[in-house]
């Protein structure tokens, strides 16, 4: 109930981005996960798919309670340094808990803007967004910086609520009228803004790995499915 009532009548207020976003959550941030468990699907979908090249660098955009690390198993071990990153500090506070009781040593919190955001290597080999593109105002920058930052050959994933075009490219799905509408309305009340043009931008930008576009089960709300997708890129080498 707490989280809902947070979703329903907090919605995040604030002049900046940063400060919506840490109105929202600084109320929610410790039941944070176990509530979108069940609403945020195929995130581990997508991390069974991405590669954990050894000694790589790992640059998670939208971080939230770092609870995506965990979606690696063991193969986390495998980067030289992870990165997660956030503009809400109440969430971070979470996500340097976790890394301090799971001990992880490659592990960093850091509180920046995804749409700015290199990590000190300068590059990195995968750089994922996790129901977190829809909540960035400019999420062309933040795709354009993830892809800046990737090395050719480099993967970039995402999992993400999504509306389609009207008239989508050939091959992706195409939904309804009333699907376009009705989700984008509703998301938008909590400042998550559903979108069209994600897939087409990013097959545009990179070459596409894997695409699966899907609904979901939303709590609370029987016979009703949120549309989302995965997707993995990979950035050209030439």
């Amino acid at each position: 109930m707490k989280i809902l009532w947070h979703m329903i009548v907090r919605q995040g207020r604030g002049q900046t981005h940063e400060e919506r976003l840490e109105d929202f959550y600084k109320g929610q941030a410790s039941g944070y996960d176990s509530f979108r468990k069940r609403l945020l699907h195929g995130k581990k979908d997508l991390f069974d798919q991405l590669p954990a090249p050894p000694g790589g660098v790992w640059v998670d955009l939208g971080a939230g309670t770092g609870e995506n690390a965990e979606n690696w198993g063991e193969r986390l071990n495998e980067f030289s340094n992870v990165y997660l990153v956030d503009l809400s500090s109440s969430l971070l506070k979470v996500a340097q808990a976790r890394i301090e009781q799971r001990g992880w040593q490659n592990v960093k919190a850091i509180h920046h803007d995804a749409t700015t955001f290199l990590p000190p290597e300068g590059m990195a080999d995968v750089v994922t967004f996790s129901y977190s593109l829809t909540m960035i105002p400019d999420w062309h920058k933040a795709v354009d910086q993830a892809i800046r930052m990737l090395k050719p050959g480099g993967v970039l994933g995402i999992v993400d609520f999504y509306v389609s075009r009207k008239y989508p490219p050939e091959g992706n799905v195409r939904h309804v009228w009333s699907t376009r509408h009705f989700w984008q309305i509703w998301f938008a009340t909590d400042n998550v803004f559903l979108s069209g043009d994600h897939l087409p931008y990013l097959q545009s930008h990179l070459e596409t790995v894997v695409l699966s576009e899907r609904r979901g089960k939303v709590p609370y709300m029987p016979f009703v499915r949120a549309p989302h997708y995965v997707y993995v890129g990979r950035k050209p080498v030439v």
